[in-house]
């Protein structure tokens, strides 16, 4: 695929650092955010997972650094998903699912990145409980599976889990789910590469316009920042993929 083909490029390129700056801001890689935008311009899947799972690792380096350095993380919240999420995400990274069943399930995804981002899925916590082994372990493993198939981190689906069973305060949320983001990124990414999927060379340009976003969006959500305005306008961005692939 030549990326200067594609038609209004200059749009998309614009658009992703600051898909990667909001997501960065919450303690997400941006994978869903990346992929909804890449199927706007119409991206072959085949260049789609690969290119958003490498975009991950990097913005959800960045993030987890910003909110590790302020004492957010805790490590024996992520050991309790992330024991099980490495290998099923190599696991899901190994299949290879129909494209139309693969769209679908995207655009179901997305309604969790919507819901993120208009703020409705899970709240700030003050008494904090703790994780059963067993849950940690099942729901690290079922969204790990799922993140290797679709092609994200799960840190989309994570953080919510966390806020709405009160596992951690919101800052948490988002340093343990960017840890968790980037080791299911590069186990599914492993296994997309170990199936015969290649990464486009084109995909570590798109990594300069990530980091940009990135490295601000770190920072700004590590500290006391509103991005309220940019969230509702990506949201709005994420509800016109959804209705794309949906219909697609």
């Amino acid at each position: 695929m030549n990326l200067w083909e594609v038609e209004g490029i200059q749009y998309f390129l614009a658009l992703l650092p600051l898909v990667a700056l909001l997501y960065a801001s919450v303690g997400h890689g941006g994978a869903s955010g990346y992929l909804a935008i890449m199927a706007i311009w119409s991206f072959p899947i085949s260049v789609m997972k690969p290119t958003a799972l490498v975009l991950n690792l990097f913005v959800a380096a960045i993030s987890f650094i910003a909110y590790m350095r302020k004492g957010h993380f805790n490590w024996e919240l992520f050991l309790a998903f992330a024991l099980t999420s490495v290998p099923f995400a190599f696991l899901g990274g190994m299949i290879e699912v129909n494209t139309t069943i693969y769209k679908k399930i995207l655009a179901l995804l997305l309604v969790f990145a919507i819901l993120k981002m208009l703020g409705l899925l899970g709240k700030d916590n003050t008494e904090i409980k703790e994780v059963a082994v067993w849950k940690g372990l099942t729901i690290g493993g079922v969204i790990g599976f799922f993140s290797g198939i679709i092609g994200i981190g799960g840190g989309i689906i994570l953080s919510p889990i966390i806020l709405l069973m009160r596992w951690g305060t919101m800052k948490q949320a988002a340093a343990v789910s960017s840890a968790f983001i980037w080791v299911n990124s590069a186990s599914g990414l492993m296994g997309h590469l170990c199936r015969g999927v290649s990464i486009e060379p084109q995909a570590y340009l798109l990594v300069g316009f990530a980091l940009t976003g990135g490295l601000l969006g770190g920072y700004l959500g590590s500290m006391k920042f509103n991005t309220l305005v940019l969230k509702r306008l990506l949201a709005f961005v994420l509800v016109i993929a959804c209705v794309k692939l949906f219909l697609t």
